[in-house]
């Protein structure tokens, strides 16, 4: 019996190590969008050892985002290498000697094991890069979107490689933050699903996983949440300053949910509840606010354009 159970403990052990073996270890990789979200995961990506590109339709914004990762650099050394500042500049020297930066997407994706997404908010824009790169891409090459609102399985079905296609989602500001939500569709492979885990836990992020459902775990319980604060102030329920003393202090967030909106932008928020509302028309949790078409129309958009629910200087 014992030979019996350390034979199956053995054959156990060897399935297990197939199926690791099987995973791709991801070394290269491509981040398609020098934005915030896009340096980000290269700054993180490039700090974890990672070879990275970056990508970006001019050297201009390329340059612009890589003085910013410098910069963002600079910070996390001050905390992490706060007594050993020779140490610091090691580091920051290591992680941008891993990064390089090209204005050709489709020259640099050969010899890459994973490209990241993080363009604009767009499906018809994200499929049209996806589809342009799948040609250039080898096999093995995963793609991954980090979109917060849009359907991975859309962005999926516009390359041959849907069993390597999934979502990673980060969240800003990426150094920063310490979630990722990996997203499988369908048709999703479980090597692409478990590459992908691993290659967030590599950069230094706890993984979550979700299925291809309308805003993952956060944004769809995040947005409705905020849209409900919008209904709850535009039927005289409570003054919006109330609704968001309320949430800090009652619920312990950070921000209530009229300062988030502005935080995260006005016009962000009624494109991503259009997008859902388009989807799902007949859910309650996914109705427009005339309050918010409103404020979007007058290009009062939250904290960037100085005034969205509240001013700001």
């Amino acid at each position: 019996m014992a030979f019996a159970t350390r034979h199956f403990v053995r054959a156990a052990s060897s399935d297990a190590a197939t199926a690791a073996a099987k995973k791709l270890l991801i070394k290269h990789v491509t981040i398609i969008g020098g934005g915030l979200m896009g340096a980000g995961i290269a700054q993180v990506a490039a700090a974890s050892g990672h070879t990275v590109v970056l990508v970006d339709q001019s050297d201009e914004i390329l340059k612009k985002s890589t003085k910013g990762i410098e910069e963002s650099l600079k910070r996390v050394t001050k905390k992490k290498f706060a007594d050993k500042p020779e140490a610091g500049a090691e580091f920051i020297k290591k992680t941008l000697k891993n990064l390089t930066t090209s204005t050709d997407a489709a020259s640099v994706v050969h010899s890459t094991d994973l490209v990241i997404e993080a363009i604009v908010e767009n499906l018809e824009v994200k499929n049209q890069l996806f589809k342009s790169l799948d040609k250039f891409a080898p096999e093995h090459t995963i793609f991954a979107s980090n979109t917060s609102s849009l359907q991975i399985t859309k962005m999926a079905n516009a390359t041959t490689r849907q069993d390597r296609f999934g979502g990673l989602h980060f969240f800003n500001p990426v150094p920063m933050m310490k979630l990722v939500e990996v997203i499988k569709t369908p048709m999703t492979s479980q090597k692409t699903f478990e590459s992908l885990v691993d290659f967030s836990k590599a950069v230094g992020k706890s993984p979550v996983s979700c299925k291809d459902t309308p805003g993952f775990i956060v944004n769809r319980l995040l947005v409705p949440y905020m849209m409900e604060a919008v209904r709850l102030f535009e039927r005289g329920d409570a003054s919006k300053e109330d609704i968001d003393v309320a949430m800090k202090l009652g619920a312990g967030y950070p921000m209530g949910p009229f300062e988030l909106l502005d935080y995260v932008g006005l016009d962000t928020s009624k494109y991503i509840i259009d997008g859902w509302h388009s989807l799902e028309p007949n859910n309650p949790l996914f109705a427009p606010s005339p309050l918010l078409n409103k404020l979007v129309e007058e290009k009062k958009l939250g904290k960037k354009t100085g005034e969205g629910f509240y001013k700001y200087k």
